[in-house]
């Protein structure tokens, strides 16, 4: 894990802006978050889709996670009540957005050509390396919480090894092959926002986000683009190699590992756990269907 800018060793109140490629982007907020002991504090605006998902989608709605829909079935006023909830509760904040509002998949140029077709038509940069960000959640987010966060963090990741032998971009890595290594190195650039320094108007946070995207998109093409090669692969500036201790991650090993061991070795343990994916799933989709 490679880091570029400002991580605060401190925990805080904050909103998560990032650009979003595949499935492992959902677990860099966490690798940033246990740097700053907030693991548990991570929560996502999600598609509304996803609560469906066995048990997780469930899980994310209990733990904080906000479920949208795009577009003009985005209800404005049930997202702003589920961060009002979490407020009064006084729940740690790390709300994770993605405001692309889907992966950037270059094995999918019509998506990339829609959206900077539709940048070219509101008079918007087009974007080369990111997709045109959509304002509506970031917004509610920050109007709703101003005064509950510290920050904004603005975070652009690029993977290692997703260019190809032309020299042209290729899909992210899958969670499968992040983990078996096909993915060498991840680099994470973080800059950290004050919240005065964001427009409060939704009309001038459109701006200020698309120019946040135009610095990612700058960063994205130094990244993979850059005519001298030995600037390739890496964000400008200095960064840091970020290693975990052991203290930090040998203990939830033991403990998941072993609980997952017990129930998987025994035939009792086996039926508990099928039981659990079977029944949590049917109930996890009641509750959600009532009460998202």
């Amino acid at each position: 894990v490679i880091i570029y800018g400002d991580l605060p060793k401190n925990k805080e109140n904050v909103i998560y802006l990032s650009n979003h490629q595949c499935t492992v982007d959902w677990i860099i907020a966490d690798m940033l978050a246990i740097r700053q002991n907030a693991l548990g504090h991570v929560r996502y605006v999600l598609k509304d889709g996803l609560k469906w998902l066995p048990l997780y989608g469930w899980y994310f709605s209990q733990h904080g996670g906000v479920y949208v829909k795009r577009s003009a079935k985005f209800n404005e006023k049930e997202m702003r009540e589920k961060l009002r909830a979490q407020m009064k509760a006084e729940t740690p904040m790390y709300l994770v957005i993605f405001p692309e509002g889907t992966r950037y998949n270059p094995e999918i140029p019509k998506v990339i050509a829609d959206s900077q077709s539709f940048a070219e038509k509101e008079g918007l940069a087009i974007l080369k390396h990111v997709l045109t960000p959509r304002v509506k959640a970031t917004h509610v987010a920050i109007d709703t919480m101003k005064d509950y966060l510290d920050a904004v963090y603005d975070v652009t990741v690029a993977y290692e090894g997703t260019v190809d032998h032309k020299g042209q971009r290729k899909l992210a890595p899958s969670m499968t092959e992040f983990l078996c290594k096909e993915c060498p190195r991840v680099h994470i650039f973080i800059d950290r926002i004050e919240l005065k320094d964001i427009p409060e108007e939704q009309l001038y946070m459109r701006r200020w986000l698309h120019e946040r995207f135009e610095i990612k998109d700058k960063l994205l093409i130094e990244f993979y683009d850059a005519k001298d090669s030995k600037r390739r692969n890496k964000f400008p500036g200095k960064s840091v190699h970020s290693k975990l201790s052991l203290k930090k991650t040998l203990p939830s090993l033991l403990f998941l590992g072993g609980l997952t061991a017990s129930m998987l070795l025994t035939e009792s343990g086996r039926k508990l756990y099928v039981k659990t994916w079977i029944y949590g799933t049917l109930i996890g989709c009641l509750w959600v269907s009532i009460k998202p």
